[in-house]
């Protein structure tokens, strides 16, 4: 079953303005295109990459549609009680079939609609977005009730976007924005922008990690800090790093650092766990006592880390560790509706 190349999206620091577009919340999930043809249903991420395997519950929830040959762009997302969990997503990239199958009842995905690009066997890809959306609009209303399909709100007032933008959900990590006078733009840019909300939050130096040396017999330099915040409990969670370290500073800050070291200094979750991508020299990592304060630039945190690598904002001598709290990176709520939506 042959599915067209996805459209993609130019990564943008301000939202566009204009009647020319349409504004929908950025799913914390897999994209996914999704096409049904009679009894069977193709599933394929952005990479190329054949998800029906890992999503059973989605592949059966498409070919049991009364509609029988349609092809969707979407998100997958696992909803849990604290909003959406990537970390449960990850699991199901697994060779072990039966695993699959048990995560597929115990976390079952659901498949967020963005667009509509094929329905009832008609070529929908040709047409603006507008009149995608609207087709897209009256499937889902006759199609999703009771599935495990869902319709991504939108809309073409700034303000939505604002609030979307500005408001975690535990379940969106920014606003996209898409053209409404534009066919669907396959493998290409044109048509879409996404853009994150970059936050800061102040942590605690738990650790850090020694880089390359950049010859045999030079002085071992600090390659990466790692970063904690304190619970409610007062334990010490390692929660991410940053390795957007400036080369001038490595030299005193590594002196700093050697200073302070420790037995241990993460009391609650702390980094080099099991994983299947952890190489040893990924796990090797050296303990400071929790006296430095660092306040970072991050895009998203979810499943108890920050998602990607974070950026120095600057050093906060005049903050007490014990001050840098878990409070500061919980998501704010009612922003997208996303209780509403996952029922």
């Amino acid at each position: 079953m042959r599915l067209p190349d996805p459209m993609e999206a130019r990564s943008v620091e301000e939202i566009p303005q204009g009647p020319q577009w349409q504004y929908e919340p950025k799913w914390d999930g897999f994209r996914c295109l999704l096409a049904r043809s009679r009894d069977a249903a193709a599933m394929r991420s952005k990479s190329g990459q054949d998800l029906a395997r890992y999503f059973p519950e989605i592949a059966a929830a498409a070919v049991a549609l009364r509609e029988t040959d349609y092809v969707l762009d979407g998100e997958l997302v696992i909803p849990t009680a604290d909003g959406l969990s990537f970390d449960d997503l990850l699991q199901r990239i697994h060779p072990a079939e039966g695993r699959i199958k048990r995560l597929a009842a115990e976390t079952p995905a659901l498949f967020i609609a963005s667009d509509l690009l094929m329905r009832d066997g008609i070529d929908l890809a040709g047409m603006k977005l507008s009149d995608r959306r609207h087709e897209l609009a009256d499937f889902a209303k006759k199609h999703f009730a009771r599935t495990r399909f869902r319709l991504s709100p939108a809309s073409t007032k700034l303000a939505d976007a604002q609030k979307w933008l500005k408001t975690n959900s535990g379940g969106t990590d920014g606003v996209i924005a898409k053209r409404l006078d534009l066919p669907y733009q396959a493998g290409n840019r044109e048509g879409m922008r996404k853009i994150k909300m970059h936050r800061t939050a102040d942590c605690v130096i738990g650790g850090f990690r020694y880089g390359e040396r950049s010859r045999p017999a030079a002085k071992r330099l600090v390659g990466s800090l790692l970063l904690g915040l304190y619970d409610s409990e007062g334990l010490l969670h390692h929660i991410g790093f940053t390795s957007a370290i400036k080369a001038a500073e490595k030299t005193d800050l590594t002196d700093k650092l050697e200073k302070i070291t420790a037995v241990r200094s993460f009391t609650g979750n702390a980094p080099g766990g099991p994983s299947r991508w952890s190489t040893k020299r990924s796990t090797e990592w050296v303990p400071v006592r929790p006296k430095l304060v660092i306040e970072v630039s991050y895009d998203h945190f979810s499943g108890g880390r920050f998602r990607h690598g974070t950026t120095i904002v600057r050093w906060r001598p005049d903050k007490k560790p014990k001050q840098c709290t878990m409070e500061q990176i919980m998501p704010s709520r009612g922003g997208v509706g996303l209780k509403e939506l996952m029922n």
